[in-house]
């Protein structure tokens, strides 16, 4: 079947071409009454804008980067799930680069793909871990187009999106001291990641403020992993044998807390407490249902692509953006775990 061009569509509608194009990249001045006209006969015939002329000639590939790992696990997908539906709403498409390693890649050859394809802007998505991000944020400045990093603390000259995993993780952790629960234990994520590093320093400060002493006895390191909380609970007994509560860093750490805790004769919550963090969806099924932190990763996907079209909109009319951090806040679910 023959492209529709748009010379067609113009004779179809008795207008120019440079009327029929104004309608297409929506330009203000054509009247109400010609836009619908012409907005019709463009269904009618089924024309589609050729979309690399669009992007020559507006300067724009309506393509968006992102530079993310392990989109297998829930936190990551759900973040790029709202990068999509965002990116989709807002006319643009999504190219993604992988890194596999991110404790260890840095990113520039991920980088570099992306800027061949000529994408429009980038969301940096990778977690922070260590110093991994040290390399891009000193190159960014010198980019040529708009960047926006994900799950890092705020910075004066960086644009960023985040969930506050500090004001989560205290949340978690004064619910169980209103349960009159003192002995809380922790289990950590990886000490290198940031989001592990938040969430531990939640905990901390909350059980500082309620006088609770000896805390570095009370908190053992996890992998994110359930098989990692089931060996991080069995450390955290030896140590504390008289342990109330657990406040484990993520959701399936709890599930390991949950399984050792039932291998060990343990009754949740009657003789440990557990609380999570993410709120996966299989978190209201967990033998107890789960009680966790909500998080709202998707928003955090869709803030980026908002953020970065607002920083492309300025630069086309050439105005100044002062850089910013978007904290996005967690809330706290309560169920039969706690």
């Amino acid at each position: 079947m023959a492209r529709v061009t748009i010379k067609q569509v113009a004779k179809k509608t008795g207008m120019s071409i440079a009327t029929v194009s104004r309608v297409i990249n929506n330009h203000p001045d054509v009247s109400d009454m010609t836009r619908q006209h012409i907005l019709a006969v463009i269904n009618e015939l089924g024309y589609e804008p050729n979309a690399v002329a669009r992007s020559l000639i507006q300067g724009r590939s309506r393509i968006l980067g992102v530079v993310s790992t392990g989109i297998a696990f829930y936190g990551p997908s759900q973040t790029m799930a709202g990068i999509e539906q965002q990116a989709n709403a807002l006319g643009y498409w999504v190219m993604s680069g992988l890194l596999h390693d991110p404790a260890f890649d840095r990113g520039e050859k991920a980088l570099r793909h992306l800027l061949n394809r000529q994408v429009d802007g980038i969301i940096w998505a990778v977690p922070e871990v260590g110093e991994n991000r040290a390399w891009i944020c000193q190159h960014c400045r010198e980019l040529s187009i708009p960047i926006v990093f994900l799950h890092m603390d705020h910075h004066h000259d960086l644009f960023v999106v985040a969930v506050d995993n500090y004001a989560g993780a205290r949340m978690a952790t004064e619910h169980l001291l209103n349960q009159g629960y003192r002995r809380i234990g922790c289990i950590s994520g990886p000490d290198i990641w940031w989001e592990a590093q938040q969430r531990v320093r939640g905990w901390r400060d909350a059980l500082t403020e309620a006088h609770i002493t000896g805390v570095d006895r009370l908190v053992a390191r996890g992998d994110w992993t359930a098989a990692g909380g089931i060996r991080a609970l069995h450390e955290l007994l030896e140590r504390q044998p008289d342990l109330e509560a657990v406040s484990a860093c993520n959701d399936q750490t709890a599930l390991g807390v949950l399984k050792a805790a039932h291998q060990l004769g343990l009754r949740v919550p009657e003789d440990l407490a557990v609380v999570g963090f993410d709120d996966i969806p299989e978190a209201a099924y967990f033998i107890p249902s789960l009680t966790t932190v909500r998080h709202d990763l998707k928003g955090v996907g869709a803030q980026a692509v908002g953020l970065l079209d607002r920083m492309l909109e300025a630069r086309k009319i050439e105005q100044g953006l002062t850089p910013e951090t978007i904290w996005l806040s967690p809330e706290l679910v309560i169920r039969d775990s706690s």
